[in-house]
């Protein structure tokens, strides 16, 4: 089923580190916003790296904490022919335009949240990139604490 990317990058012109996602889930598009299924560990990952005590409860909440800790996000695809969240399936990518992002920001480092994000990224862009292991419950491989030291390692440098 052909599916159109349906909200907008998290970023301003202070944003140092560009965090790309493949392709919303069914769960964050119901939401209108990223890693929305409670099984995601996206939002703890980064709260315990950056040491963020509060709760991300709301949309507002999770923008004002990404653009607090300089992190920008969005997600490889535009728009794609997808079964439901499984992006195994996905086919017929059209790109986000990811070179807007960093001519309007401070970007120094972008990094894939998983390997199908990486493998589109290269695809596509000729930027320099790093694939990190994705947060996604589908990688039960990588426990939490596993996720944020990994993380942690490459996104604090």
């Amino acid at each position: 089923m052909k599916v159109i990317h349906p909200f907008c990058p998290i970023y301003d012109k202070n944003s140092k580190i560009l965090i790309l996602g493949s392709f919303p889930s069914v769960k964050s598009r119901e939401d209108n916003f990223y890693y929305a299924h409670k099984q995601n560990r996206f939002w703890q990952v980064l709260k315990s790296i950056y040491g963020y005590n509060k709760e991300l409860v709301t949309k507002e909440d999770k923008i004002e904490f990404l653009l607090n800790v300089n992190v920008a996000i969005w997600d490889i695809i535009k728009e794609c022919d997808i079964v439901n969240s499984d992006d195994s399936s996905i086919k017929n990518v059209i790109p986000n335009d990811i070179e807007s992002i960093i001519k309007k920001s401070n970007i120094k480092s972008i990094f894939c949240n998983g390997k199908k994000s990486y493998n589109i990224f290269k695809k596509y862009f000729k930027l320099e990139a790093k694939v990190l292991p994705s947060t996604s419950p589908a990688n039960a491989s990588y426990s939490l604490d596993k996720l944020i030291e990994i993380w942690g390692e490459n996104l604090t440098k």
